[in-house]
């Protein structure tokens, strides 16, 4: 017999997939232009110059076989320590290349974190709203999500009074997602010095680790100078860092991505080995060689956010205009909002009469409420404003 819960999951896409799937079958019968699609972080601005030049430079120097041949499981020791050097020039981390583990993508980044640090039983914790595929990374490690609602009127920011009444003895790690899917909101040094000294306490009470992961393919877009993402390894020694170039470089299909160990976490030989050996049985060893090789030119770098920050104001003061209650976005490229009569699912259904293919909260934790991916042309936005706001008015 089959892995019926493995068949299952590959019948049923995500709510975020299906919705995409969905808009490629309505291109087709009405014509791309005509379908709003909302749906996917596709980034729409082109990677920055220098991707291609670094592809072509690569392709033109480095020896055939060299360049489409294995590097070391965890990642080209080169490229690993010029990305660390990177890293340690923009963050002033302290890291070495012996503390990243390349990998296709943050989906594997997740997939081997959550299965080198947890045991069947364990726990890990998340904010709503999170990403919808969460559950599946921890669950495929063995582990149960354990989801913590903060006020809307905080802007979705972890509540740490909160935090520290769920963790338990079976409490493994603590997963945060900032800029965050799907609200945008930014976690600040207040919320992550909070979240840490929670961490420390329960994991003296306990006697047990509990780690802080923190997926951040968003890290880089951020649209006020003022405001910063605070890089959770200076705030908690026992911390993870899962990277993806997908979003900063424009780059979500080639697959590339890093797992950053803390340096100074107390076992962090250990924890290395442990990434390791996941990446080794979930068969995620050697990621793709040539974008290794433009990762470590390119680390810092990213497309045009000037445009994501058009699209931003284009479409959050547009919605605002018609009636519609949002988060302000200060990073990402998501807009959440509540759904007009309290039903998100009703209401994104209705929305598909106007060809605006938008994604319920409730796969994100928060029923009620629905996401907008604005990394589209800002054309698109800019049709799409007058459904919108005839949608608004229907309520």
């Amino acid at each position: 017999m089959l892995n019926q819960k493995m068949c299952e999951m590959g019948k049923r896409r995500s709510a975020i997939r299906e919705i995409f799937e969905y808009a490629n079958r309505r291109s087709a019968e009405i014509g791309r232009e005509n379908v709003f699609d909302f749906s996917l972080g596709n980034p729409s601005v082109p990677a920055p110059k220098e991707v291609n030049e670094s592809i072509l430079r690569t392709v033109n120097t480095t020896d055939s076989v060299a360049l489409h041949g294995y590097t070391s499981a965890q990642g080209d020791k080169t490229c690993r320590d010029r990305i660390a050097a990177s890293l340690n020039r923009r963050f002033d981390l302290g890291v070495s290349g012996d503390d990243l583990y390349l990998t296709c993508g943050a989906a594997a980044c997740l997939t081997i974190t959550f299965n080198a640090i947890c045991n069947e039983g364990d726990e890990v914790i998340v904010f709503a709203p999170y990403f919808p595929e969460y559950t599946v990374f921890v669950e495929g490690a063995g582990a149960k999500l354990v989801v913590l609602k903060s006020s809307e009127k905080t802007g979705f920011l972890p509540d740490a009074e909160l935090l520290e009444k769920a963790i338990t003895p079976k409490t493994k790690a603590v997963l945060l997602n900032s800029p965050n899917n799907p609200s945008g909101v930014i976690y600040g040094e207040e919320t992550l010095r909070a979240v840490a000294d929670v961490l420390r306490r329960k994991s003296a009470e306990f006697g047990e680790t509990i780690y802080l992961v923190s997926d951040e393919p968003y890290r880089e877009l951020v649209y006020d100078e003022e405001i910063k993402v605070p890089f959770v390894t200076k705030y908690y020694k026992e911390s993870i860092v899962c990277y993806s170039y997908s979003k900063s470089l424009s780059l979500p299909g080639e697959r590339i991505g890093y797992i950053l160990v803390n340096p100074n976490a107390q076992d962090k030989s250990d924890v290395y080995a442990a990434v390791c050996g996941a990446g080794r049985k979930l068969g995620f060893v050697c990621a793709p060689s040539l974008f290794q090789r433009v990762a470590a030119d390119c680390d810092g770098l990213t497309g045009d956010l000037n445009a994501y920050k058009a699209n931003r104001d284009l479409l959050y003061n547009g919605m605002k205009q018609s009636g519609y209650e949002c988060l302000h976005p200060d990073g990402a490229f998501y807009l959440f909002f509540k759904a007009p009569g309290g039903d998100s699912e009703a209401f994104c259904e209705r929305a598909k009469k106007y060809e605006l293919l938008l994604v319920s909260g409730t796969g994100f934790g928060c029923p009620g409420w629905v996401r907008i991916a604005y990394c589209v042309s800002a054309d698109t936005i800019a049709r799409a404003l007058p459904y919108l706001d005839k949608l608004a008015k229907e309520y």
